[in-house]
């Protein structure tokens, strides 16, 4: 059987919240595309991760229906699993290019650009009330990422992610591509809230990178 670890990305306060993730620390032992997609499948996660070279931290990325050329929980988790394990790494290679990895604390940091996020939409609602109000999943085709403000001079946001692909994950539990598409658009850094418990920080840099931000805790399956 495949060596798992299962984690909690973007955590929120008192370790509440966080996206579950699977990581496949030895890429090797699932090497083909139909297998690691099976995998994923079978595992159920937003998404699961791979790496193939831990050296040049090459990784591949999975949800339980599509191959992702990036994704910022995936990143984020593996960077602090490294970490945990004497290895922290500066540098990750998903598909999509290097993302470069920053330790604060226990916060964890990876950056990427608004280009390598997959289609999807951020539509904003008029009150934190309307995002919780919502169905899983509102009614439509297509990835929706519903906000409002919660505090809009602290940049404080309430998001929902519905990724509506029709794989199994109805809600996703905290999106850090679509946490990065939004701060693109709004042009300043946030705290988002997402879910049911988690918290996801970004800073958008002058290089037109993006950080995201978060904090990770051991899961189970």
């Amino acid at each position: 059987m495949t060596e798992l670890d299962v984690l909690r990305v973007f955590c929120g306060p008192g370790g509440a919240g966080g996206n579950l993730l699977g990581v496949v620390r030895d890429g090797a032992a699932v090497p083909g595309d139909a297998e690691r997609a099976a995998l994923a499948a079978e595992l159920g996660f937003s998404e699961t991760v791979f790496l193939d070279d831990a050296n040049r931290g090459t990784v591949d990325i999975y949800t339980p229906s599509v191959r992702l050329p990036f994704a910022g929980h995936p990143l984020a988790g593996l960077a602090w699993l490294l970490r945990s394990l004497g290895r922290p790494p500066r540098t990750l290679r998903p598909a999509a290019g290097e993302v470069a990895v920053r330790f604060e604390g226990d916060v964890v940091w990876v950056h990427g650009r608004a280009e390598w996020v997959t289609a999807r939409a951020t539509r904003r609602y008029a009150s934190v009330a309307e995002v919780d109000a919502l169905p899983a999943p509102p009614p439509g085709e297509g990835w929706l990422y519903a906000w409002a403000w919660q505090d809009e001079a602290a940049g404080t946001v309430r998001a929902r992610g519905f990724p509506r692909r029709g794989d199994g994950v109805v809600e996703d539990e905290a999106t850090g591509a679509a946490a990065l598409l939004l701060t693109h658009e709004l042009g300043r850094p946030l705290d988002i809230r997402q879910g049911a418990g988690s918290r996801i920080l970004t800073r958008p840099y002058p290089d037109g990178t993006i950080a995201i931000g978060g904090r990770v805790r051991p899961g189970t399956r």
